[in-house]
């Protein structure tokens, strides 16, 4: 069974940095990309940072300049550095992957549960 965990939230002054990781376990034939969202109390989920299997990142503008993700050589952990932080980057923050289980032809999308960041002013 493959499971994605995260890691690594927490309370943070404004100005502040986290490091969020996730690790992607269990029976998987290959990694097609794995990302980073963000849902905020009363708003819908968003894509923070994304990485393909190539290598290649995108990053939500507001976020450009400040967070940087990045993966293991194994390639089966992505972390997120969040520089400067601020209090509107307050958010639940979930890893995503689209991979390939074992056994299958075709990706799939994998959530882990969520980490909680608080950044205060």
């Amino acid at each position: 069974q493959v499971q994605l965990v995260e890691s690594g939230g927490g309370l943070v002054q404004a100005g502040g940095s986290l490091r969020l990781s996730c690790a992607a376990s269990g029976s998987i034939f290959s990694i097609n990309a794995m990302g980073w969202y963000r849902q905020a109390p009363g708003k819908q989920r968003e894509l923070v940072a994304g990485l393909i299997s190539g290598g290649r990142t995108n990053y939500a503008d507001s976020v450009k300049g400040r967070f940087t993700i990045s993966r293991d050589n194994a390639k089966t952990t992505v972390y997120l550095q969040m520089n400067s932080l601020k209090p509107e980057d307050s958010a639940v923050y979930y890893c995503n992957a689209d991979l390939i289980p074992m056994g299958y032809m075709d990706g799939m999308d994998y959530w882990g549960k969520g980490t909680l960041v608080t950044v205060s002013s």
